[in-house]
């Protein structure tokens, strides 16, 4: 039987009136309280009696409250605070079976969640409230336990910064719409793995939107559009914005201590047709300091050729290495892998950030601050002063900064910087637009890295597929081509969230600049000369290493035509 049909199944169960439910909904409406919660009050049952009787009507399973106890939750088909919000409990079963675990079957708004929500076969269980709230409650208590050693650990941070706290209590307990969504969606995020928050603003209301992996997916919608200012102002309160302001950009930030767990949002309002888009970027410290433990090349999940190349440049004695690549393609991590296998004590290594990312135990980190005037340039000035053997600058994005980090990098300096450049030849033209002397500027550059992040099949789920002929030919292949190769794709399952991509690799190419190359940069020579002499100097273009990937299986045509310009 449908759940939605429920209400109306009741109209002759077992040993319960049809006016008892009808007086009983009716009673919960005026009161704002759950309609089983009355329905047990108006019989005189206990929970051990009702649920049978219920659970029956509508062919669910029963659960007690020694079986909820010992269920095994699994947060991997939604999220713990979707749970929490939803007051749903998702478990298997010794036979990995999913069950959807409520307390209250009269919840209308519930089944069409789920419908959507999950993509998985499962089972509707009815359990005590109360059990079932104590289950969630001790879920959340486990991982508040766990945050609040790991911030014993690193004592107070001395910020005076006002924290927002969210917890499960606190989902609980917010009275407001507004203030409850916004706290759940960045509850959500969290447990979720999220980079970026959208809140994008529409004629009918506002969409909301998580990416993980790179890519977006909507997650819940609002369709009221004066609902939508509210939320939007209530994101500008938070990171002590201008809600009165809606016609020019604005930038903030704010920490929220979610879960024993300090998180930092940077927020970027800008206005729109129908209002203002805000968009949230996630800064976890926590999971910073558990990316940063052990980090190295190998981990970032470039191939072998491409590591040696990397690891090459990164230890030499002085010059520029410069990592180019769009917004979110792992610039910044490759850096921090590469100064982090070199830092051996003996070098004094200073990094000028916006913002500080990763925390580099030994190293001297300085975040940008625009608004008291240190801006890369002139926190560069103050570095070179510092006695470095080491520099790391987070981003060349003017001349002054550009003409700095070569004039280090010629005195004896070994620099590290990114720059936002879609191929490794125009990281070249980038520079020389900034007008930096083209002589200086070769002499003292080592290599470049060109990147980008492929999502990777999901292990789990990935079968072998056969492409089609059109997808080959947009692809720049044929049948004969590839005919050895391992197609596969992934399926979706609750451990890749029904994507079919779990993780993401990177993929790079290198430029290793040699005396011909200098050569032919000075005499600007085309780019066709330029990628010719690079490739008999052992460069791998980046498509070349994505379809490397795609050989062996562990990626598709169409993630990798996403990411990479089919030549």
């Amino acid at each position: 039987m449908s759940p939605t049909a429920y209400p109306d199944a009741l109209a002759a169960p077992p040993n319960i009136a049809p006016e008892s439910v009808r007086r009983a909904r009716l009673r919960a409406t005026s009161e704002q309280r759950p309609v089983i919660d009355v329905l047990r009050e108006d019989l005189g049952w206990t929970s051990e009696e009702l649920i049978p009787v219920l659970a029956a009507s509508l062919r669910w399973k029963a659960m007690s409250e020694e079986a909820v106890a010992a269920a095994q939750p699994d947060f991997s088909v939604f999220a713990f605070g979707e749970a929490v919000t939803r007051q749903v409990l998702p478990c298997r079963d010794a036979d990995y079976n999913l069950y959807l675990v409520v307390s209250d079957p009269f919840d209308t708004g519930l089944v069409p969640w789920a419908e959507d929500r999950v993509r998985e076969p499962f089972v509707w269980a009815l359990a005590d409230g109360a059990a079932l709230a104590s289950l969630l409650s001790s879920q959340d208590e486990a991982r508040q336990t766990v945050s609040n050693v790991q911030l014993e650990e690193f004592g107070d941070t001395g910020d005076s910064e006002e924290i927002l706290m969210i917890s499960l209590q606190s989902l609980a307990s917010d009275a407001s719409p507004v203030v409850k969504l916004v706290n759940s969606t960045l509850y959500d995020a969290l447990k979720s793995d999220v980079s970026d928050i959208h809140f994008e603003v529409n004629a009918g209301g506002l969409v909301v939107k998580f990416r993980i992996d790179g890519v977006l997916s909507e997650v819940a919608t609002v369709s009221s559009p004066d609902f939508a200012v509210q939320l939007v102002s209530r994101l500008k309160v938070m990171s002590q914005l201008d809600i009165a302001e809606r016609r020019v950009p604005q930038d903030g930030r704010f920490k929220a201590l979610i879960n024993g767990r300090e998180v930092d949002f940077r927020v970027s309002v800008i206005p729109s047709l129908f209002g203002e888009d805000v968009v949230l970027r996630i800064l976890d410290k926590k999971a910073v300091a558990d990316d940063i433990d052990g980090l190295s090349l190998d981990r970032v999940g470039f191939d072998a050729p491409t590591l040696e190349a990397i690891r090459r440049m990164a230890q030499e004695p002085y010059g520029m290495l410069l990592v180019a690549g769009p917004t979110g393609s792992g610039k910044t991590t490759t850096l921090y892998a590469s100064i982090s296998e070199i830092n051996n004590g003996r070098d004094k290594i200073v990094t000028i950030e916006d913002p500080v990312e990763y925390v580099l135990p030994g190293v001297l980190q300085i975040p940008v601050n625009e608004k008291k005037g240190l801006n890369f340039a002139r926190g560069l000035r103050s570095v070179l002063r510092h006695d470095p053997d080491k520099i790391m600058v987070g981003e060349i994005r003017d001349s002054e900064t550009a003409q700095i980090s070569v004039q280090a990098a010629l005195t004896g300096h070994l620099v590290f910087s990114t720059v936002h450049a879609n191929s490794v030849f125009d990281v070249v033209g980038r520079f020389m637009h900034m007008g930096v002397d083209v002589y200086g500027f070769v002499s003292a550059l080592n290599g470049v890295i060109a990147q980008r992040l492929i999502r990777a099949n999901c292990p789990h789920c990935s079968i072998g597929v056969v492409p089609e002929h059109q997808e080959l030919d947009l692809s720049g292949l044929n049948a004969a081509m590839t005919s050895d190769w391992q197609w596969k794709k992934g399926m979706g399952c609750e451990h890749c969230r029904w994507t079919g991509f779990r993780g993401r690799r990177a993929i790079a190419e290198v430029l290793h600049l040699n005396d011909e190359i200098r050569e032919l940069i000075v005499a600007r020579a085309p780019v066709t000369q330029l990628k010719e002499a690079a490739r008999r100097n052992g460069s791998r273009a980046l498509r070349d290493t994505a379809l490397d990937m795609v050989r062996r299986g562990q990626t598709t045509l169409e993630e990798i035509n996403r990411v990479t310009f089919v030549e």
